[in-house]
């Protein structure tokens, strides 16, 4: 079956779009003011969720102080700029295109037989060294991305495009993540397009993940927001094999989604018993 059109499950990921963007907006808003900032920066992708965040931050900051960076590698697709500078154009965004082949390369060539998820990685973080040296410069937190069924699946690089200061969207499935993208006015040609972390020629999310992202959202919300069971899960119509294949991913790639473990050894140690908001001393030094 095709079941991102038949499934009766979408509609329970329906989402109300314009509480959603006053929540979100708020959200940001207050975590870049609770840091002692006004602006942010956003590295622009030419995909869906980096279009919606960049919408999003915008409505809440102002245009003007949000700094979108593109970031192309030399692979990256000419199509992939494009729609990143259709975002521009459309929020009148400042913006900066900062390739990073040349910081990439050195390494990658140091071992030729290298995997792309390998490749892809350093570039991942090769963007994050990029975004967080133009958050120093411009003086603004760097924004989040990801989705909550990337996050979820693990579909993310520790230190790459996960090394953020906040995640606007990483509570949004993937289907919702398409409702938002609507409601805020984002290109057509960005919503419609295969989604695609763009590391390697003729790479897509769903070749790479092995099923598409309207059958894990269905699963994962049932999985996740609902508590259900595995078996549970399978009683609604879904292969068991699928079902178990994403739970376990979920599981294997938790240490993702939490601040390093640390080992207890004092009184008051950090991550078990001292614990403070995120804001308690205000404007940090250091970015």
């Amino acid at each position: 079956m095709n079941a991102e059109k038949t499934s009766p499950i979408l509609d329970r990921l329906k989402i109300n779009t314009e509480l959603a963007t006053r929540i979100l907006t708020g959200f940001i808003r207050d975590s870049i003011t609770k840091a002692g900032m006004s602006r942010a920066v956003i590295g622009l992708s030419g995909g869906i969720d980096s279009a919606v965040s960049a919408y999003l931050s915008a409505e809440a900051l102002g245009a003007d102080n949000v700094l979108a960076l593109r970031m192309p590698y030399k692979t990256s697709s000419a199509s992939s700029m494009n729609d990143a500078e259709a975002v521009i154009e459309a929020l009148g965004l400042p913006h900066q295109t900062l390739p990073i082949t040349d910081m990439a390369d050195p390494l990658i060539e140091r071992f030729p037989r290298m995997s792309n998820l390998r490749r892809g990685n350093i570039m991942a973080r090769s963007r994050m060294i990029t975004l967080y040296d133009q958050s120093m410069a411009w003086g603004g937190l760097v924004m989040g991305t990801s989705n909550k069924t990337e996050f979820l699946l693990g579909y993310s690089t520790i230190y790459g495009d996960s090394g953020v200061a906040l995640h606007p969207i990483a509570d949004l499935y993937k289907y919702q993540v398409r409702q938002l993208a609507t409601c805020l006015g984002v290109p057509r040609s960005i919503i419609d397009k295969p989604p695609s972390a763009d590391l390697w020629v003729g790479q897509t999310d769903e070749d790479e993940l092995g099923f598409t992202y309207g059958e894990a959202d269905q699963v994962l919300m049932l999985l996740v927001d609902e508590r259900f069971t595995v078996e549970e899960v399978a009683a609604e119509g879904f292969d068991s094999e699928f079902v178990d294949r994403i739970w376990e991913r979920v599981k294997a790639n938790h240490y993702k989604r939490t601040m390093p473990n640390i080992a207890k050894l004092s009184k008051r140690s950090i991550g078990h018993d001292f614990l403070y908001l995120r804001d308690y001393t205000g404007r940090a030094g250091r970015l």
